[in-house]
């Protein structure tokens, strides 16, 4: 069977921003940790490749240790469409905490509420109320 999943790349903060979009995003969970070892290549205890779960959906997560000329893109980005207004306040202002918004939380005629952000690890996301 032919699968799609999302990975993304950190240098050195994979298991914070892991832990971090666990504890935001509901129905989330680390699912497996690969660590490098003391012999490496990369740093000891830093993620070799993690599984996590985001709303039900599996994304795969690295850190890399090689250091690269680009990081993440807000052409590719996270789309979360949330339950209530309680719940796109919550989520949106988490992710926003230490980041950079990219278009403010609004009604921009094709949702009742969007926002669209770079989080404090460089992720984008859209955040979405319909």
């Amino acid at each position: 069977m032919t699968e799609v999943t999302p990975f993304l790349m950190f240098e050195g903060k994979a298991e914070s921003a892991m832990k971090f979009y666990v504890a935001t995003i509901p129905d989330s969970r680390i699912v497996a940790i690969e660590r490098y070892g003391p012999d490496g290549p990369g740093p000891e205890g830093s993620v070799v490749r993690a599984e996590l779960m985001l709303a039900g959906r599996q994304i795969y997560c690295s850190d890399s240790y090689v250091k690269h000329a680009f990081s993440f893109t807000p052409s590719t980005s996270l789309f979360v469409t949330c339950a209530d207004e309680a719940e796109f306040e919550r989520i949106s202002g988490a992710l926003a905490d230490g980041g950079e918004w990219l278009m403010a939380p609004d009604d921009y005629g094709f949702s009742t509420r969007f926002g669209w952000l770079n989080d404090r690890y460089g992720v984008s996301w859209q955040i979405n109320l319909n």
